[in-house]
């Protein structure tokens, strides 16, 4: 099943800013998050964020500095990355 993945207005403004290697790890992201849902478990660093509900984070480069994918569940298909 394809899900619509989706990036909020600040997410598109930053990812415009990130460095080339992040946005290829991002892409990657994005095209799981769209092939196989929201749970990612192989990423690291994944879970679902307290507090929230359909909320999950997961770490795209860790080290300094360390780059985080946010995103939320919005619908039956549609997923937005904060």
């Amino acid at each position: 099943m394809i899900r619509q993945v989706r990036l909020s207005k600040r997410a598109a403004k930053n990812y415009q800013n990130l460095p080339q290697q992040i946005q290829e790890r991002f892409k990657a992201l994005a095209l799981e998050l769209r092939t196989t849902g929201p749970v990612q478990r192989q990423w690291p660093h994944y879970g679902k964020i307290q507090g929230m509900e359909n909320c999950y984070h997961c770490h795209i480069k860790e080290g300094r500095p360390t780059y985080v994918t946010v995103w939320k569940v919005t619908g039956a298909h549609r997923l937005e990355v904060t």
